[in-house]
């Protein structure tokens, strides 16, 4: 995987697109000047967690005794399950469902939202595969946390801009790539771990 792909990839597991009205939501409450400073701090929140999932991942597997095609066969699934959520969203709306008021602190902004379940799976899994290659992931992980970021500052404008339906259209494009995406990393676990318990009998 490059770190184009791995981008890519962190991209459409953050889903800006499918966000923004939440976040919109969430923070139409605060004054103005507040909103931009929640927002980043949300952000960064959701990065910093992030990055110790890429880089603490490969010793939280290890203290666990979880083999790396378990892993790429969970993730699969996470994803999956993820990007079946976009396609085919919740009765109650978004993808986290309904939400607490007042002004957002690590949950639900942060997390779940930004920073959720396939994330830290995606990036510890990226981590535990190939750990000499882990100041590349992070790269990729920044690249994507950039493009999120950019995102979700120009919420207000693409929100006017694009409308509903075509939010709601991306965001279901998004998630069948990313269906896509996990078949392929369960394929990939599954391949790994029959090829493992057969080669010692061979």
């Amino acid at each position: 995987m490059t770190i184009a792909s791995a981008a890519l990839l962190l991209f459409l597991i953050l889903d800006p697109l499918g966000n923004i009205p939440v976040f919109l939501g969430l923070l139409k409450p605060l004054p103005p000047k507040r909103r931009h400073f929640v927002l980043m701090r949300e952000l960064l929140i959701a990065l910093v967690v992030l990055m110790l999932f890429l880089w603490g991942g490969k010793y939280a597997l290890e203290l666990m005794h979880l083999r790396q095609e378990s892993v790429s066969i969970a993730g699969g699934i996470v994803l999956f399950l993820i990007g079946l959520r976009m396609i085919f969203p919740p009765a109650e709306g978004g993808l986290m469902g309904d939400l607490p008021g007042g002004e957002p602190f690590i949950v639900p902004m942060a997390i779940p939202l930004v920073a959720g379940p396939s994330g830290m799976a995606a990036v510890m899994l990226m981590g535990s595969n190939e750990p000499n290659r882990l100041s590349e992931w992070s790269l990729a992980l920044l690249i994507a946390w950039g493009a999120t970021a950019a995102i979700l500052f120009s919420a207000t404008v693409l929100y006017r801009w694009l409308g509903t339906r075509v939010l709601i259209a991306l965001e279901r494009l998004m998630g069948m790539l990313l269906v896509a995406i996990s078949v392929q990393m369960f394929l990939d676990g599954l391949g790994t771990y029959v090829t493992s318990t057969i080669a010692p009998g061979a």
